[in-house]
């Protein structure tokens, strides 16, 4: 059975830094290219970053390209996103997804697999 784990969110100032954590069980993390995604209230879930199977090749959004910073430890089976520079605009419920590593399509929901139960993430202003 296949769990992704997501902790760290919180409340965090505009301008502030946090750090998310995903740890996966049940499948070969290794082969899978793991994903953040997020989804504000009315809104549809959206690419935020992934990273590749090596860690070796990263891909963000647009909107957090600079801010955020996906990495991933495969000897501990956990992916990680660090956010800096927080806008109101960050604020969302963040999930880790992890696909395939031959599946194509790294920013498409669709083609992710697995998924966390989420974690809150709120900038206040």
């Amino acid at each position: 059975q296949v769990q992704l784990v997501e902790s760290g969110g919180g409340v965090v100032q505009v301008g502030g830094s946090l750090g998310l954590s995903c740890a996966a069980s049940g499948l070969a993390f290794s082969t899978y290219t793991m994903g953040w995604f997020r989804q504000a209230p009315g809104k549809e879930r959206e690419f935020v970053a992934a990273a590749a199977w090596s860690g070796g090749n990263t891909y963000y959004a647009a909107a957090v390209k600079g801010r955020f910073t996906i990495s991933r430890d495969n000897a501990k089976n956990t992916v990680y996103l660090q956010m800096s520079s927080l806008k109101p605009a960050d604020t969302a419920v963040y999930y880790c997804a992890a696909k395939p590593r031959w599946r194509g399509q790294v920013l498409a929901v669709a083609a992710y697999d697995h998924w966390g139960q989420g974690t809150q993430v709120t900038v206040s202003s």
